[in-house]
């Protein structure tokens, strides 16, 4: 059912502040974690807790978004989960101490989890397809400009109040997302056609919560020198296998192999899980390059990357256009070569860029990706049967939660390791026979301070040689979807899954 045309706009800015809800959650809280370290009395790796959980659990509770939105309607559980985020965010702002905010960031991870793929399918759903690239480019705006602002906005609220407002900012928006949402969207009959899958739930939240876990503690543990790390990797592919069987052999499986038999649905998969990892962790890797070896405040490095937001909203509102002339191949084409070339430029910063040349790459790298991310998510469904997208949406954000979930533990190590690896490269230039290059440094080896200022210099130029290694990778990783377009094809006759098709018999 189409929504009447006086009711569209409601609808659209309600999604889409519920989209931008979970959006910036998720990076809101990171520049506020020293500050609550502190004030619940944790120590670095026990406030780690308060983002790790808010990430596991909402990763499991990813697909089971798609069951609740078809089992009772959109509308009601995406009502539900917008309120339930909202109070649990309010109870985040009032914690006493870390267990209670670890257990409150679970709660909102778990109500958290349906915003962002049901927000989508509403919005597919609800309009009428000659307005989806529209729709599309709005929903973007809170995918996309949500992660950039989060660090921004949360500096911002903790320096000028208190890290809790990171929390109570939720209150207004979230309130205004409900009441627009209920107010927009009209009711749609549920489907009990379908029954509850226990067992491959079970089975997929645990290989998802023990491969996530792997990720968060890996860097930490030493990865797979660590029996933690093996057991949790161990266990998550030993889940995953006998799921994968559990559902092949299951006449109503909790996720529909049969969408994977749609060549288009299955490459928009694997692109996504690339998109995630080369969006969420240039975000992550820029401010701390910015801020540790550029010496920028977080007020100034935020201030730097917030031209990259205001691309992206410039990109959303381009893309459709784009997409309507030359298709979303072409679209998605240029999309993935700006967001490598961006990427390939990030490889040669160096400890003396200028901030001008850092603006000029995040401008790049916000149109790029949102020119493909967009168009993308358009195609994903294209060749899908309406029951089933719901069930698509859910999977396109867990595989793309997942990219990023790998991209930001890979990047993050690979960092660490490569930073010692070129200081122990760089140090041995500076030995003291090296007199020439002592007496070119202007001092002398020695316990004094020009000494301690030259291998601090040494750590320095070593950080930014590992950076660059990230950002390299980065863009190689993005160059290796653009063949994968070549895959994906425009709207046919879809596969109709199992369960849709039965259900459709029974009426």
């Amino acid at each position: 059912m189409v929504v009447p045309a006086r009711s569209r706009f409601l609808l659209g800015s309600a999604t889409v502040l519920a989209t931008m809800l979970y959006a910036i959650d998720s990076t809101i809280v990171n520049v506020a974690l020293p500050h609550m370290q502190g004030s619940l009395q944790a120590t670095q790796d026990q406030a780690s807790w308060i983002v790790t959980s808010y990430i596991v659990i909402s990763a499991i509770a990813t697909p089971l978004a798609g069951w609740l939105g078809t089992r009772y309607g959109l509308r009601a559980v995406l009502a539900t989960c917008i309120a339930g985020f909202t109070l649990v965010s309010m109870l985040c702002g009032i914690a006493t101490d870390l267990i209670e905010m670890v257990l409150f960031r679970s709660v909102q991870g778990a109500f958290g989890a349906a915003l962002v793929p049901l927000s989508q399918v509403v919005l597919l759903r609800e309009f009428p397809r000659e307005q989806h690239g529209r729709v599309m480019a709005l929903w973007g705006m809170g995918v996309m400009v949500g992660p950039v602002i989060g660090p921004t906005l949360g500096g911002w609220l903790t320096d000028a109040l208190s890290w809790r407002w990171a929390f109570y900012i939720n209150a207004p928006i979230g309130l205004v997302a409900w009441i627009g949402l209920l107010a927009a969207m009209p009711k749609s009959a549920p489907d009990a056609g379908r029954p509850f899958d226990r067992t491959g739930f079970l089975l997929l939240s645990f290989a998802i919560g023990m491969f996530q876990l792997m990720l968060d503690r890996g860097q930490t543990s030493d990865w797979f020198a660590s029996t933690e790390i093996v057991a949790e990797a161990f266990a998550a592919a030993m889940c995953l296998y006998m799921f994968v069987v559990h559902s092949l052999t299951r006449a109503h499986p909790f996720v529909d192999v049969h969408l994977f038999k749609d060549r288009t649905f299955t490459v928009s998969l694997i692109m996504m899980f690339a998109i995630g990892i080369a969006v969420i962790s240039p975000s992550v890797l820029l401010p701390s390059f910015l801020q540790q070896l550029q010496g920028y405040t977080p007020t100034e490095a935020g201030t730097l990357m917030a031209a990259r937001g205001a691309a992206s909203i410039v990109a959303m509102i381009l893309g459709a256009r784009l997409s309507s002339l030359f298709g979303p191949r072409v679209t998605m084409t240029i999309g993935i070569s700006l967001a490598a070339a961006s990427l390939w430029m990030m490889a040669r910063f160096s400890v003396d860029t200028p901030a001008w040349l850092v603006v000029t790459v995040g401008v790049l790298q916000g149109i790029g990706t949102p020119l493909t991310f967009m168009p993308l998510s358009l195609v994903g469904f294209s060749t899908l049967p309406d029951r089933a997208r719901t069930e698509a949406g859910v999977l396109l954000t867990l595989l793309r939660n997942i990219g990023a979930s790998v991209g930001v533990s890979a990047t993050v190590a690979l960092l660490a390791r490569s930073a010692q690896v070129n200081q122990s490269y760089l140090a041995e230039h500076f030995t003291p026979y090296s007199a020439d290059r002592w007496l070119a440094a202007g001092t002398q080896p020695g316990a004094n301070s020009a000494t301690g200022l030259l291998v601090g210099e040494i750590g320095r130029q070593a950080a930014a040689i590992a950076y660059a290694n990230d950002f390299f990778l980065l863009a190689a990783c993005t160059l290796l979807t653009l063949p994968l377009v070549l895959a994906l094809r425009g709207p046919r006759q879809a596969v109709v899954p199992a369960g849709a098709a039965a259900v459709d018999a029974g009426h």
